[in-house]
């Protein structure tokens, strides 16, 4: 552009090539167009009879049919269009055709082995900028990529592998403070001291984003779920020690934590078969073929010592054995799906039984309390009562309401606890009355 050059020394006109440059005067350069130089223009110290230099750029540096100046209009129109709008730098450039310009661009700027070192060193230069400030995927080579606002993009926080990033930074909004402030020449000397301790203030808070990216990056945290299956591969002791540790991980740094707490888990280990191993001194052991006999009889008594505990926690309840079989062949019906059979009443003048223990039986984990003490109270098992209260609702939610008669011919058991269900069930709003 001849608007960037400086002006004609003798007319103030802007040059175009060729033109003249003094050898001997300057700096600056001394500087003439051919008009000037042919009148001989003189200005103090530069006299005409001076050596001069032709300026021109029409000559070849990469290619014979290329001059400087064209190289030059191709870089600048690549730079205006993009790489690949062949056609937009053809009409750019304006003395060169589309296959002409990809050629010569493919030839000499891209695939020119003169370059190849340059370009290499740019690109390590910038991987190796890439690497300080992204946050890579740790412990994964082939990083997960969830679709946005899913489960599990939200237990990585918005992580998006492919940008390296996150969806949300930490103190997301911190450039807001920095939106309205306008550094301008008439500002007083307190305004001028205020505008610039609010930047330092975020340049803060830039650094602590960094510091938490940081930790994210080394300790690999991205990957949530797989983090927590490394730690759940710890006994549970020393799973405790992990869970109070994490906090502190930040200061010891990835390796020295993770040294941290396998040496605690080495520890838990060696302390572990040192009790074994006093264990077998304690019972007269001295060799690892009487250690594993031991173990295996261990193991048995063990069993037999917990069924024997099982019964005995349902006898204590039951004294008598017809009332014993009368159970067992409840838990039996319950257990092969059949609607379990209602006893017979008995004329004995037998005491009524006491509560139902739930310890143990199966689905009393899903009942609240009050369930539970109904289930104790009607000694009925929870699995059933889950049943006969998944059947009466869903027939409610069809009909719109529910009677006692349906809820009886639809769960064939005692009447008295068909009666004693249904009134709960409306008590505590799970059916209502048709």
């Amino acid at each position: 552009d001849p608007f960037d050059k400086p002006p004609c020394r003798g007319c103030s006109s802007y040059l175009t090539e060729p033109y003249v440059k003094c050898a001997e005067c300057g700096p600056p350069p001394f500087l003439l167009c051919l008009q000037c130089f042919t009148r001989g223009f003189e200005y103090k110290k530069h006299q005409s009879d001076h050596t001069y230099e032709i300026m021109t750029s029409d000559f070849p540096v990469l290619d014979p049919n290329w001059t400087a100046q064209e190289e030059m209009a191709l870089l600048e129109a690549v730079m205006d269009c993009g790489f690949g709008n062949w056609q937009d730098v053809a009409n750019q450039m304006c003395t060169k055709s589309k296959e002409e310009c990809e050629k010569h661009y493919m030839k000499h700027f891209i695939n020119n082995p003169l370059f190849a070192s340059t370009l290499l060193n740019l690109k390590q230069a910038e991987e190796a900028q890439h690497s300080e400030t992204a946050i890579p995927f740790h412990p994964a080579d082939d990083p997960l990529r969830p679709t946005f606002d899913s489960l599990l993009s939200r237990d990585m926080a918005g992580y998006m592998p492919a940008r390296a990033d996150f969806v949300e930074e930490f103190d997301n909004y911190a450039e807001w403070d920095l939106r309205d402030i306008d550094f301008v020449e008439d500002d007083s000397d307190i305004l001028h001291a205020l505008k610039i301790a609010v930047v330092d203030i975020y340049h803060s808070r830039l650094k602590e984003r960094q510091r938490r990216k940081k930790i994210v990056r080394d300790h690999g945290l991205i990957n949530l779920r797989k983090f927590q299956i490394l730690e759940r591969r710890y006994p549970k002791e020393v799973q405790d020690l992990y869970e109070t540790m994490r906090r502190f991980a930040r200061i010891l740094g990835p390796v020295e934590h993770d040294k941290f707490i396998e040496s605690h888990a080495l520890e838990f280990e060696l302390r572990r078969e040192i009790k074994r191993l006093q264990e077998y001194r304690a019972a007269g052991i001295t060799n690892f073929c009487s250690a594993r006999t031991y173990d295996h009889l261990k193991k048995t008594r063990d069993e037999e010592r917990l069924k024997r505990t099982m019964l005995s926690e349902v006898l204590q309840y039951i004294q008598d054995s017809s009332a014993c079989q009368q159970w067992l062949s409840r838990q039996a019906d319950i257990d092969s799906g059949l609607s379990p059979t209602v006893p017979a009443p008995s004329n004995s003048g037998r005491r009524s039984a006491p509560p139902l223990n739930l310890t143990g039986l199966p689905g009393t984990e899903k009942l609240n309390e009050k369930e539970k003490e109904l289930c104790q109270m009607v000694r009925l098992v929870p699995g059933a009562y889950l049943e006969y209260k998944a059947a009466l609702v869903n027939e409610c939610n069809k009909q719109g309401g529910l009677r006692l008669a349906q809820a009886r011919a639809l769960i064939k058991i005692d009447v008295n606890k068909t009666r004693k269900i249904y009134d709960f069930l409306i008590r505590e709003g799970y059916i209502t009355k048709a």
